[in-house]
């Protein structure tokens, strides 16, 4: 659920029936965690002490008016994930959620410092919406991560990712938007994984990232 790759009727019956009777999930049209306290709750406590051994500070991504440098953030993130991947992920006890785990332990290292990351997670539907809210002097900056993994060709599965990023960006009034991609394609040199560049869908220009 955590990486939204699973589709429902894959899963056993007795397993969702006990997660819905423990409140941990709910199935009111599909299959989602309960409620927001859970949505950020879980994330938090798989990646506790990922967290707790991150360099990363918040004054590194601040600008003089306090604001969140996104771009400076998620290339930092972009360059860490590149070195230390590998070993990270491997600690993680759920492996396939592991790149969208590491994300946020990164990103929750560095709101702590006053801010929030609101979650929205669903099966079947291939990404994890994340969502920055970090108040500073000019007012409260918004901004989505919409965060996917390649299955499809890069280009569709940037077609897709930017139509969901866009969506998410009008549900929440976040002007800033950013989509990361995921190519876990075994022996893909770095080279080819990352990048960024500008995209635009309708009016709107949302940021791409490879990892």
């Amino acid at each position: 659920m955590l990486t939204g790759q699973v589709a429902p009727e894959s899963l056993p019956d007795n397993d969702v029936q006990y997660v819905i009777d423990l409140g941990l999930v709910t199935k009111n049209g599909q299959l989602r965690i309960a409620n927001p306290i859970y949505q950020e709750v879980i994330p938090r406590a798989l990646t506790y002490t990922t967290q707790l051994t991150m360099s990363q500070e918040p004054a590194w991504y601040t600008g003089r008016d306090g604001s969140l440098d996104m771009t400076k953030l998620l290339a930092a993130f972009q360059q860490f994930f590149r070195e230390h991947a590998e070993s990270w992920v491997e600690r993680f006890q759920y492996r396939e959620a592991g790149p969208q785990l590491l994300m946020q332990a990164f990103l929750q290292r560095i709101v702590n410092g006053g801010g929030r990351v609101e979650r929205e997670y669903g099966l079947g539907r291939r990404r994890t919406d994340l969502l920055v809210i970090w108040p500073y002097a000019g007012g409260v900056q918004r901004a989505v991560i919409e965060l996917k993994v390649l299955y499809k060709s890069l280009e569709q599965t940037i077609a897709d990712g930017l139509e969901q990023t866009w969506a998410y960006m009008d549900a929440t009034g976040a002007p800033d938007g950013h989509l990361v991609i995921f190519d876990r394609t075994p022996g893909k040199a770095w080279e080819e994984r990352i990048f960024r560049r500008q995209e635009r869908y309708r009016t709107t220009t949302i940021t791409v990232w490879g990892r």
